[in-house]
């Protein structure tokens, strides 16, 4: 496992490859996750050995990469984006990066469970088999507070055996979970809810922790805080799970803070958010 750096989820934007990879390299991330539509325009301009040497030089590795297709929007959209991942999938191979993600809604306005089941079914399903062509797998993150399902909408997938239900259903081989420490709280799991995947089941992991002083009931999706902050989530036991199944994968802060939003200088931001994750690493026997 190692520590990996999303500069959006702490409140840096607009934040080039380059600069990604030079603040996790100041601050002791391992990696980072990176826009693979950046990483192919700079390989088309300068060559996919100069995007590997940014890495390289910074000893940062490319952890994940976005999932770059708009699946819950348009079919014109989804099939435009389709027709470009073949090429995406390739950079993120040569790159040595065979993880990517996204997150599933935990309602739908339009279409009832089964009926919606079976349409992410249908719109995943290619999405994977152009990945696994690649060697590259898919996590599906499920969305966990009670707050996000709101009981005048369809309510869908939103915990842990939901998601496992539905990577089957596709049946590709290669989509597992992006498995979020907070929403795998906030959906009513618990770390027992471990035991029953592997590590090939888990592509992506993200740590935070909670509020302190709240219901399972009044928990928001947006509000946070940085891992170990709090003390609300038993992030060492469930690093320790993690490193029991033998996951090797990036571990990513998404904290959505207030407090390390409001930090201006990117640098000063990073290093916040990187001292909690030294604490995590040490409280988890893993310095």
């Amino acid at each position: 496992m190692f520590k990996n750096l999303s500069p959006g989820t702490i409140g840096i934007r607009n934040a080039t490859l380059s600069q990604a990879i030079e603040l996790a390299r100041q601050t002791g991330f391992g990696g980072i996750d990176f826009d693979i539509r950046e990483a192919a325009v700079l390989a088309e301009k300068e060559g996919i050995d100069h995007v590997r040497h940014l890495f390289e030089q910074a000893g940062v590795r490319p952890g994940q990469w976005g999932l770059p297709v708009a699946w819950n929007r348009e079919e014109a959209q989804w099939r435009q984006d389709l027709a470009d991942l073949p090429r995406l999938a390739a950079i993120g191979r040569e790159l040595g990066c065979l993880r990517t993600a996204t997150w599933v809604p935990p309602t739908s306005t339009e279409r009832p469970f089964d009926e919606n089941f079976e349409w992410h079914v249908q719109r995943f399903r290619p999405i994977a088999e152009i990945l696994k062509n690649e060697g590259v797998r898919l996590g599906l993150e499920f969305i966990g507070p009670q707050t996000k399902r709101p009981a005048n909408e369809y309510p869908f997938i939103y915990d842990l055996p939901g998601m496992m239900a539905l990577g089957e259903a596709i049946g590709s081989g290669n989509v597992g979970l992006l498995l979020d420490a907070y929403h795998l709280y906030t959906s009513g799991g618990s770390l027992d809810d471990l035991d029953k995947v592997t590590a090939e089941d888990i592509v992506v992991v993200h740590v935070n922790d909670a509020p302190e002083g709240l219901t399972m009931e009044t928990y928001m999706d947006l509000d946070r805080r940085l891992p170990m902050e709090t003390g609300v989530l038993d992030l060492p036991g469930f690093m320790r799970k993690l490193r029991s199944l033998g996951y090797d994968g990036p571990i990513t802060p998404e904290p959505f803070s207030k407090r390390v939003n409001a930090i201006e200088d990117p640098l000063e931001a990073t290093r916040l958010t990187a001292s909690y994750m030294d604490e995590l690493w040490r409280a988890s026997g893993l310095a």
